[in-house]
């Protein structure tokens, strides 16, 4: 029995790392299938192809983006900060996830921020300056659509900055992030995944939607190209900047209506908030969806 265990998971470790959560789903079915919804209710959550119904999808927003509410008002009340950071590769979702997190929350208590290229001043500046000028005040929510992860990302691949740049950042990240902790900044990290197929679908969408077309940039056409040297940055990325007190979550991406209410879940789930005890929702998170870093390697 211990041999077949210790197969099983040499095998979810493979897939894991190939960005395959089919078998990383069936082996925590059976723990998280207690209250989560989509799982009790197969036949009306989910189509033919996997994909979740957006009929089931939206009423399950409905009811978190109620908590959220909640929380939202607890923040101010007690003066919380709380801190948000979105990464993940381009199209991979992150603005979607910030939307629907922040549609119904009052703007006066919650922000999004989307910083443009440092200007000449900024490129003088300490790496981590403009960063904090965005942090959140008492009382507010702040979400990151990019943050300073750009520097371990885009900047590193496209050689954007030196590697003298780039390792003073990952040796000044974390201590800068324990700061923030320390401080009583409640923060959270999560990197949305996807698969190559699955980003250049999105890429494809975007040149043809008169909608999305603004969304294209000069880097989305070297996505594809570079995409191993972007996984590649992501995982020393992970390895130097993971810690107990600002770990890295790790969204699966792919269906964005199951990455968004697993993120809702996610941040709900971890703050003990008025009114929780009362949820309208289910704040159990799909663990195949959302993982910490560290949990992904153990398994």
């Amino acid at each position: 029995m211990d041999n077949k265990i210790n197969d099983n998971k040499k095998e979810v470790k493979k897939k894991v790392k190939k960005n395959d959560y089919s078998l990383h789903r069936k082996m925590f079915e059976e723990l998280i299938s207690n209250g989560l919804p989509e799982l009790e209710n197969r036949d009306i959550a989910f189509k033919k192809n996997g994909k979740m119904q957006n009929d089931f999808y939206e009423e399950e927003l409905t009811k978190l983006q109620i908590e959220l509410i909640k929380l939202q008002n607890w923040v101010s009340d007690e003066g919380k900060r709380v801190l948000v950071i979105f990464e993940g590769r381009d199209t991979a979702g992150k603005g979607g996830v910030i939307k629907r997190l922040t549609e119904h929350m009052n703007p006066r208590g919650s922000r999004i921020v989307a910083l443009l290229k440092p200007s000449d001043v900024e490129q003088k500046q300490w790496y981590f300056q403009r960063y904090i000028k965005q942090l959140p005040d008492s009382g507010e929510i702040v979400f990151f659509d990019r943050s300073w992860y750009n520097r371990a990302g885009v900047e590193k691949v496209m050689e954007f900055c030196t590697n003298e740049q780039y390792y003073k950042f990952m040796r000044q990240c974390n201590m800068f992030e324990q700061m923030l902790v320390d401080d009583g900044i409640i923060l959270f990290k999560y990197y949305l995944s996807i698969s190559k197929e699955e980003q250049k679908r999105r890429l494809d969408s975007r040149k043809i939607d008169p909608l999305k077309m603004w969304k294209l940039s000069p880097l989305d056409k070297k996505a594809i190209e570079l995409y191993e040297d972007y996984t590649k940055a992501k995982d020393e990325m992970f390895a130097g900047t993971h810690s107990p007190y600002s770990p890295w979550i790790v969204v699966n991406a792919n269906d964005k209506k199951r990455a968004r209410l697993n993120i809702i879940r996610d941040i709900l789930s971890q703050i003990h908030y008025k009114g929780k005890e009362n949820a309208v929702a289910k704040l159990i998170k799909d663990s195949s969806i959302v993982n910490v870093y560290s949990h992904m390697l153990k398994v």
